[in-house]
């Protein structure tokens, strides 16, 4: 199974666990349609009223989307297919409050799910960043998710600088991306510790509090996610020449700050 899903019955706490880290949790299609059916099941299981995302190992958070994933796309430009705009659990209508726990990477399309969560926590060698110029892409979907979470300077160096720097651990908490640090291998039962006792509290209020949150950030949001299928198409390299990149990137290479 590509997602875990485990209830905690006593404390009112599930745990979504990205689980494919021999593949550094990189999202396939079926990873991507299970985690739809998760949150939409979440919904409707009131004994559940907070939730934790995580992924399997310690290597890595998600690594976005697979490089092995076909995702076939309409020959025009006005329409595009992109699997990971509903991973996350407010595109899927949860508004029970989700709270992110990071070890190791978190880069690329694992911002489609890290956008929407409530708050981060990230053990303090984890690592976050966008490649996707480095191997000719936009960054349109992440770079506006991110630009709610970080200053537009960060937000920007991060996107534009691509492979060549990673975001550290204690940079993220420093601008506000991550809003607690803890011991390498401890992200996890730190949130757990903060989900049960969001989930102790009125599930009615905490879910209106997520929702009216969510509200602030919904126009601009919106406005950008419209833009961004033609930015894609009109800025991006064709596929067969990103994957050139891609199979020429050298190891190592990068400065985190």
């Amino acid at each position: 199974m590509s997602v875990r899903l485990s209830r905690d019955g006593d404390t009112g706490v599930a745990v979504v666990t990205l689980d494919r880290p021999d593949r550094l949790n990189a999202i396939d299609l079926d990873m991507a349609g299970r985690l739809r059916e998760v949150w939409r099941e979440l919904r409707f299981d009131d004994s559940v009223r907070a939730v934790v995302l995580t992924g399997a190992g310690r290597r890595a958070f998600c690594t976005g989307i697979d490089r092995d994933a076909v995702v076939p796309q309409p020959a025009s430009p006005y329409m595009q297919d992109d699997p990971l705009l509903t991973v996350g659990p407010k595109a899927n209508d949860l508004w029970k409050p989700v709270i992110g726990a990071v070890e190791g990477m978190a880069c690329g399309g694992a911002f489609y799910l890290l956008g929407e969560c409530e708050f981060l926590v990230a053990g303090a060698d984890a690592v976050f960043f966008d490649p996707h110029t480095t191997y000719g892409m936009v960054s349109a979907y992440e770079s506006a998710l991110m630009a709610q979470r970080m200053p537009y300077g960060e937000v920007a160096r991060m996107t534009l600088m691509g492979a060549a720097e990673r975001l550290s651990a204690r940079r993220a908490h420093d601008i506000g991306l991550v809003s607690e640090l803890t011991e390498p291998g401890e992200a996890l039962p730190t949130t757990l510790a903060h989900a049960a006792t969001l989930a102790g509290l009125p599930p009615t209020a905490v879910q209106g509090t997520v929702r009216a949150l969510w509200a602030t950030r919904a126009p601009s949001r919106a406005a950008a996610f419209a833009e961004a299928p033609h930015l894609i198409t009109l800025g991006s390299l064709p596929p067969e020449r990103q994957a050139e990149l891609f199979t020429g990137r050298r190891a190592g290479g990068y400065r985190v700050r």
